[in-house]
């Protein structure tokens, strides 16, 4: 079996290291820029949510967030119900960048995908997202701190 997580790893280093140093100039950094675009496209969404979308902990979710929000890209607001829930929303300097990392994501997949057909795309597609799916039991159960058995 060859490497296949070692190859997708790298891909998703690779990718990351070149949007934190291409969204330099909008002040994002430490992949910053996942957050805000979670939050562009599901304003409103809380915290948690978003955490549980890029699978990272709480704690770093909470860094990013506050940073983000300390560099006006987002904004909380109080749920209309339960003031104790924040909302995140962007803010116009959010919505403003987001055309920028969505351009570059496009590109990055377009570059990552040059020379496959549909069907292989479609594939490929299918695949990580079934690997994906595989590994997200295992963050679950891992999160809430529980061992895996190898």
């Amino acid at each position: 079996m060859k490497a296949i997580l070692r190859e997708i790893g790298m891909i998703a280093r690779a990718l990351d290291s070149i949007s934190n140093i291409e969204f330099k100039e909008y002040d994002l950094t430490k992949g910053q820029y996942l957050y805000l675009v979670r939050i562009v496209e599901h304003p409103g969404i809380i915290q948690e949510k978003v955490a549980e979308m890029i699978k990272v902990d709480r704690t770093t979710a909470a860094r990013a967030i506050k940073k983000l929000e300390g560099n006006g890209f987002i904004e909380k607001k109080p749920d209309d119900e339960n003031k104790k829930i924040k909302r995140l929303y962007p803010t116009k300097k959010g919505q403003a960048v987001y055309p920028h990392i969505k351009r570059e994501n496009d590109y990055s997949e377009q570059v990552a995908f040059r020379g496959f057909t549909e069907e292989e795309k479609a594939a490929a597609f299918d695949l990580v997202e079934r690997m994906r799916q595989n590994i997200e039991q295992d963050w679950e159960f891992v999160k809430k701190g529980n061992k895996r058995n190898y």
